[in-house]
């Protein structure tokens, strides 16, 4: 008789090996990495979106320091959206052209206005004359700065108003260029003292002078 063989062992499937530890912390690493990457992406987001102000502008623009004879305000100028009008009012605020002036027109919820005399009443023009009328979609809201002219869709020189509150008739007419984004309670307060309502359009010199000490441009 041929020898018995022995009974052969069943051979199954080869067993699965399970991952690694190192592995599933690498998995974990690399989530980590991607939650990480959205959380700065979504912050970096939120500050773009946080440093953009009225009218859409952005914080790249400059920003024109008022120091006046009852406050400080500032008003950032929107080079982006009226870059001719805005280089003409940084040329002459780096002239020194507005410093001793007064705000000869006033008038409470309606505008302040300045940039032509002194307390004395002495007049100073623009030596750099009249600019073009430049139109944009800014508007005239609370705090605005705006060209005065000597009409509705005329070029200014060197004077300008700034709004207090919404003015949104002179919308379209005149060139609005900026807004006052620190202090608008100065604003106010220069629109609300007592004026002998002498300018037929509204408004009028103030008893006592406001002067501007001085503009500089940050």
């Amino acid at each position: 008789m041929s020898p018995i063989e022995k009974p052969r062992k069943r051979v199954g499937n080869p067993i699965q090996k399970q991952p690694k530890s190192s592995r599933k912390w690498i998995y974990i690493g690399l989530v980590v990495i991607i939650v990480v990457i959205a959380a700065v992406a979504f912050v970096m987001l939120q500050n773009l979106s946080s440093n953009t102000k009225n009218n859409g502008s952005s914080t790249v623009n400059p920003v024109a320091v008022f120091n006046t004879s009852l406050g400080k305000f500032k008003v950032e100028l929107f080079k982006d959206k009226m870059p001719i009008t805005v280089n003409n009012f940084v040329k002459l605020v780096n002239d020194g052209f507005y410093n001793g002036m007064i705000f000869y027109r006033i008038s409470d919820n309606f505008m302040i206005q300045a940039g032509r005399y002194f307390p004395n009443g002495t007049e100073k023009l623009s030596p750099y004359g009249n600019i073009p009328f430049e139109t944009s979609n800014v508007k005239h809201i609370d705090g605005a700065i705006s060209m005065a002219s000597t009409g509705a869709k005329t070029g200014g020189s060197a004077e300008f108003f700034i709004c207090d509150g919404n003015q949104s008739s002179l919308d379209g007419d005149y060139a609005a260029f900026g807004v006052t984004i620190q202090g608008i309670e100065v604003v106010r307060e220069i629109a609300s003292q007592p004026q002998d309502n002498s300018n037929p359009y509204g408004g009028g010199k103030p008893y006592t002078d406001i002067v501007i000490n001085s503009i500089t441009i940050e």
